[in-house]
């Protein structure tokens, strides 16, 4: 999917970059113009930062703290079975759990983020046997079926688990950030309101509830009432 829109987005004039690591802001007085890279520097008007987990890291560089943190959300995929389960499910009970299947026939499965902020790309044990317990409550078995590999993501949990998208504090900057577990899916959605508030320096209706300042203002969006926790969201 991310080759797809990667695609769409070179047919409508994007300029993709491969292995182009931004390594620093550059900055004139109090306004953000461009970006140092690997590959050189590279300068715009209005720069947006859509990085995920990284995003504390590189705002970093600018002097500011975000109310994010970045954890490792753990995904596993088993061997190859017959069709047994024709669309996502999900547990919501003691904890997270979702499964799904792929074309090639593997489970895909994962769970809660890992219990400590992190920015490596891997996982530990005890939260893969936390997922196992969820998913053998509801699925018992799975207990025979084999796994065959695992990986990790950075995920840049809000505290209220909603996302922000909104201008940055410093002048040219903008932000999307704080997607939690469901950035990705929301690619779309968000892409859309985020290219908006860049182009008219304001949020589109849909997102002008997902600023920076309701943190300080108090105005956070928490459907659930589970406090400033991101495993809580």
């Amino acid at each position: 999917m991310a080759w797809g829109y990667a695609r769409a987005a070179d047919q409508l004039g994007v300029d993709l970059i491969q292995n182009c690591e931004v390594l620093d802001f550059i900055q004139q007085g109090e306004k953000v113009v461009g970006v140092k890279t690997s590959r050189g520097d590279i300068y715009s008007d209005k720069l947006g930062l859509a990085v995920a987990g990284n995003t504390s890291r590189l705002t970093s560089k600018l002097g500011l703290q975000l109310p994010i943190e970045s954890h490792v959300l753990q995904a596993f995929v088993t061997e190859p079975y017959k069709p047994i389960i024709n669309g996502v499910v999900t547990y919501g009970g003691s904890g997270h759990f979702y499964i799904s299947q792929s074309n090639k026939g593997g489970l895909v499965f994962g769970g809660d983020i890992d219990g400590y902020n992190s920015y490596a790309q891997r996982g530990n044990l005890p939260i893969f046997e936390d997922v196992i317990a969820a998913g053998l409550s509801i699925m018992p078995s799975l207990s025979r079926v084999k796994l065959l590999r695992n990986w990790g993501g950075i995920m840049d949990m809000s505290m209220d688990g909603s996302p922000i998208i909104d201008k940055g504090p410093i002048d040219g900057l903008y932000l999307n950030t704080g997607w939690c577990y469901g950035g990705f899916k929301a690619t779309p959605a968000s892409g859309w309101c985020f290219a908006h508030t860049i182009a008219n320096d304001q949020a589109h209706t849909l997102n002008k509830a997902y600023t920076l300042d309701r943190f300080n203002q108090g105005y956070t969006i928490d459907e659930k009432g589970a406090g400033p926790y991101p495993k809580a969201h």
